[in-house]
């Protein structure tokens, strides 16, 4: 919760329970997650690709340890700063923005989500946050499905 009174409460606050960071192969990475993640590694992509990584038909999916863990689970996230938009996007994920009943069961899941405010609150500041870390997209059919926003947060 903020911690200043006038602000409004927040639909999120990552709690870095690390939760969302297991189970394997959900999370593909884009290029430009690739190239992100390398950065901060100060790693090559190639090299980020040949150690990090695996690939399922055509898409590249971060790695898991054998617990199930995300390889860079490390009580909490170690590349938050740099995590695929896929994690970024969390919980604000297309299921959850068009569904009160999937974002009433990501309450249980998830203990960062505000239960005290509306799904209708949940969906306009989840836009917003999207929006402002350039996360989402409109007309990509090729786009992984959780971040695809079209017809979200229109009348």
């Amino acid at each position: 919760m903020p911690t200043d009174m006038s602000q409004e409460p927040s639909a999120f606050e990552c709690r870095r329970c690390g939760h969302c960071c297991q189970g394997e192969g959900g999370i593909v990475l884009a290029v430009k997650d690739q190239e992100r993640l390398a950065a901060h590694l100060g790693i090559a992509v190639a090299e980020l690709l040949a150690e990090h990584t695996t690939s399922k038909g055509d898409k590249v999916h971060l790695g898991v340890r054998e617990d199930g863990f995300c390889l860079f689970f490390q009580d909490g996230c170690a590349i938050h700063p740099a995590r695929p938009d896929i994690c970024r996007a969390w919980p604000y994920f297309r299921g959850n923005l068009l569904d009160d009943s999937s974002w009433e069961m990501s309450l249980e899941y998830c203990a960062g989500i505000n239960p005290n405010l509306s799904h209708q609150e949940f969906v306009r500041q989840g836009l917003e946050a999207l929006k402002k870390q350039d996360v989402g997209v409109t007309g990509d059919p090729d786009a992984p499905c959780a971040l695809r926003l079209d017809g979200i947060g229109k009348p």
